[in-house]
């Protein structure tokens, strides 16, 4: 039941900017297809990293340890040189997000989306020509500040630009885009994977082509009116309004709207992040920084990234590990579309309940036929039939993370803070969750080596307490205008309470 803060902020809102136009249409998808360049290089990455060319050219240790019968397939994987050639890019995604935060304000959404773009083509060349380990990180790295500018930007410009009634499935559009470019990989791995030597170069190479799309896309398109007047443009705010809105369009209201919540902003313009961690802002920041933080700790972005390497553990071939992958990506796929289909009438609270409740009861289920199948220092063969099962229970897992926590995390995320420290917040937001993958690619392999089928326990876990902290924490944000979420005060009877002593400390 919504509290009296959000009842009055929803009664106040105005009917302004619910109008679905061709421009906001074209606008959104071009700022969503930033998702393509993390989509296509969690998939080229996961793939990649179990191809036998690409494991016989720079890391034969562990192929070599791939055919030792006497090691565990938990274990087969655990070299910390390949764990490191996929870590290192969110690692300078992090660094790269918190420097784009400060750019932002000063350049507009629109050049940051195009720097990052070209940042990640460049990544994609070294990558896809490179011979030592060497190069493989410096295009990782790349990568990375590609990733982390437009990750900074691009959830933002999506809030922004979108109508409030639907801004829901708009910004969820930016895991639909992730997905996309998750299965063009993994559909590239699964033809490059039979080209004997070099088909691993294919893979890292095509990478490069979301992100020359992005630069290209991102000359026709307009920054954000929010972006514009806090750059003291208000005349081309005004035109970016009616060219997403529409030319018959009144923008006049939406706009004052803006100019004042900017204005309100630009008094408070230097420090934001120093404001960010005042009382003021407490309640903003614990959910903001909760979102990534218990997102990051279920594991699923990580057992996304290895999907291939989990599959070849159960008992899969090569090629029929990366076919699981796509199959994986596709249930997805579907899961997400329908996700933005529905958030703005659901509301994203309960999506996020029942997601996280169904994702644990599958880790748990997972773990057991691992546990029973493959035995406890997996030395076992796991039966057909079993392995299916966990493909299965994946797959299932899978849908239910991407009905919910997949895009929601990106949604709330971008709207939850008022625009005085919004990029400072999703800066923070953003860095915290690519640090957290950093560390967790670092031991995701040693862990499943030590943990066995603990390790999806260990996750289970987490999306539990995921699940209960928005039970009790998450306010309802379904249609309130992005100017009116500081009016927000939908907490429930334990949260207020909680808010309370927060905002006393």
């Amino acid at each position: 039941m919504a509290g009296e803060g959000f009842v009055a902020a929803e009664a106040g809102a105005r009917d302004y900017g619910s109008r679905v136009t061709f421009s906001v249409v074209v606008t959104c998808l071009m700022a969503a297809s930033c998702g393509l360049i993390f989509g296509c290089d969690s998939g080229v990455s996961g793939g990649v990293t179990q191809m036998q060319s690409f494991l016989s050219d720079f890391f034969p240790d562990v192929l070599s340890g791939m055919k030792n019968t006497k090691r565990g397939v938990y274990c087969k994987y655990d070299n910390q040189g390949l764990t490191a050639f996929t870590s290192s890019l969110f690692i300078a995604s992090a660094l790269s997000s918190i420097v784009a935060s400060y750019v932002t304000r000063r350049v507009g959404r629109q050049a940051i989306m195009l720097f990052g773009g070209a940042m990640f083509f460049a990544g994609a060349a070294i990558n896809g020509g490179a011979v030592n380990i060497a190069m493989l990180v410096i295009g990782h790295i790349l990568l990375g500040f590609g990733i982390g500018f437009t990750f900074q930007s691009a959830p933002v410009y999506l809030s922004e630009v979108a109508p409030a009634k639907w801004r829901g499935a708009f910004a969820s559009a930016f895991g639909v885009f992730v997905i996309l470019g998750a299965i063009f990989a993994t559909v590239t791995n699964y033809f490059t994977n039979d080209i004997p030597g070099w088909g691993w170069r294919v893979s890292l190479g095509l990478a490069g082509a979301p992100g020359t799309l992005l630069v290209v896309g991102a000359f026709f398109v307009s920054d954000t009116p929010s972006s514009l007047v806090l750059r003291g443009r208000p005349d081309q705010a005004r035109a970016a309004l009616l060219r997403i809105r529409g030319a018959d369009a009144d923008v006049e209201a939406e706009l004052k709207d803006i100019v004042r919540a900017v204005e309100e902003a630009n008094r408070n313009d230097e420090g934001a992040f120093r404001r960010l961690f005042s009382r003021q802002y407490r309640q903003y920041l614990l959910v903001g920084v909760a979102i990534p933080v218990l997102y990051e700790l279920t594991g699923i972005n990580v057992i996304n990234i290895f999907m291939p390497v989990v599959f070849r553990t159960v008992g899969f071939s090569s090629k029929k590990a990366i076919l699981g992958s796509v199959i994986n990506f596709l249930v997805n796929l579907v899961a997400t579309l329908l996700s933005g289909s529905i958030m703005d009438h659901t509301g994203r609270r309960i999506l996020l309940i029942v997601g996280g409740l169904c994702v644990t009861i599958c880790q748990v289920a997972i773990s057991c036929i691992m546990a029973v199948h493959l035995g406890t220092e997996g030395m076992a063969t796991m039966p057909r039939s079993y392995a299916m099962a966990v493909l299965v229970l994946m797959m299932v897992s899978t849908f239910c993370m991407g009905v919910s926590w997949g895009p929601l995390r990106w949604v709330v995320q971008s709207e939850i803070y008022p625009v005085e420290v919004r990029s400072a917040g999703q800066a923070m937001g953003v860095s915290i969750w690519l640090c957290l993958t950093f560390m967790e690619l670092q031991v995701v392999i040693r862990m499943l080596c030590a943990m066995r089928y603990g390790v999806f326990l260990f996750h289970a876990g987490w999306f539990l307490v995921g699940t209960i902290c928005v039970a009790a924490f998450l306010p309802e944000t379904k249609g309130v205008p992005l100017e009116r979420i500081n009016a927000l005060c939908s907490f429930f009877f334990f949260a207020k309470a909680v808010m309370h002593i927060v905002a006393t400390i």
